[in-house]
């Protein structure tokens, strides 16, 4: 294939998501920690979320709420504001109390991704508690954190992981 499509660009990335989802639960398996879903969207990886990890505190940071009514995370779990406002706060409220990140803040706008890449490589490594997985759909450079190769059924440079220590 010559050139992705948008569609191709999401079906890839929804599969790798998926993939990466799925792997990163077998993770954190008896670990302790909270979950940070960043960017809620519609809700569907919210919903997927708390559907595989029901005994999980999970708290979605986002700029706003646009999702299905019944993904609206529940009162105290959502954490309204500028991402890098709001993880600067989660820093100060869950210290290293992190033990699944997934960031799914990627647009068309490469500019924006660039400056969202840069907030996140910055902010996010002082919520990561030890072993944390980092799920993410752009790439990221996070102090303390080492790259991870992706499980079967993701295609490269769709997803990428991160463990942290």
């Amino acid at each position: 294939m010559n050139q992705l499509t948008r569609l191709d660009k999401l079906l890839f990335r929804l599969e790798a998501q998926y993939a990466c989802l799925g792997w990163a639960f077998g993770e954190i398996t008896g670990l302790p920690g909270i979950v940070f879903e960043m960017g809620l969207g519609h809700g569907r990886t919210y919903d997927h979320l708390r559907t595989h990890l029901p005994d999980r505190d999970i708290y979605v940071l986002d700029r706003e709420i646009d999702c299905f009514d019944d993904c609206t995370p529940p009162d105290g779990r959502l954490i309204l504001g500028d991402i890098d406002d709001t993880l600067t706060a989660s820093a100060h409220r869950f210290p290293r109390q992190v033990i699944l990140a997934h960031a799914d803040m990627g647009t068309y706008d490469e500019e924006r991704n660039i400056a969202m890449r840069a907030v996140l490589s910055r902010r996010l490594p002082a919520v990561l508690a030890p072993q944390a997985i980092v799920l993410s759909d752009m790439p990221l450079e996070l102090a303390g954190t080492r790259p991870l190769p992706l499980p079967a059924g993701a295609r490269e440079g769709r997803y990428f992981l991160y463990r942290n220590g």
